[in-house]
């Protein structure tokens, strides 16, 4: 994502997380296993070693559903962060990242992933073409309450991130 030089302060906040989402999700998935290694590729993010996608449609499945959330991420915060502070706490999340590895079940080889975000509002409909491709539900995602593993959590006014695992209940039913 480039910046832009006319981007309002909430807008630089809502491009720098919706970056880092993108190689945040990008670095789960491949730290998953869910492709095979050689479908990423390694490269350089806040000074830090992190995996690309190298797949096309991989990559623009990620990048699509991430950009797609830039108007929700602007609406939510409505004063600028400070830059240095913020990136300095998301470096952290990619520091701690590979040590939830350990934490997390081995994946079957049929599994499936989605990317979900919870918003407090949401921006104006047709705010985004982009933010069309986001459907708002009030579903659950799991039948019986999920056990939620905490991996790191930052808090940098007004922004407050938490990055955690969801695994289905131990009485939930396999598919």
């Amino acid at each position: 994502m480039d910046r832009k030089d006319n981007q309002s302060p909430q807008g630089e906040t809502a491009r720098i997380l919706v970056e880092f989402l993108e190689v945040a999700i990008t670095s789960i998935v491949f730290l998953k296993g869910i492709y095979p290694p050689g479908a990423f590729e390694r490269r350089k993010y806040m000074n830090l070693v992190v995996h690309s996608a190298r797949h096309p449609e991989l990559r623009d499945y990620i990048h699509s559903a991430v950009s797609g959330l830039h108007p929700f991420i602007q609406k939510s915060y409505g004063s600028r962060v400070e830059e240095a502070d913020l990136e300095f706490s998301l470096r952290s999340f990619f520091i701690k990242l590979p040590f939830s590895e350990s934490l997390t079940r081995v994946l079957p080889q049929d599994c499936r992933w989605e990317i979900t975000a919870y918003f407090r509002s949401l921006p104006q409909a047709s705010t985004s073409k982009d933010a069309e491709l986001w459907i708002p539900t009030d579903t659950q995602q799991w039948q019986q309450p999920p056990l939620i593993t905490p991996i790191k959590s930052m808090s940098s006014e007004p922004l407050s991130v938490q990055l955690y695992l969801e695994h289905p209940g131990l009485s939930e039913p396999k598919a």
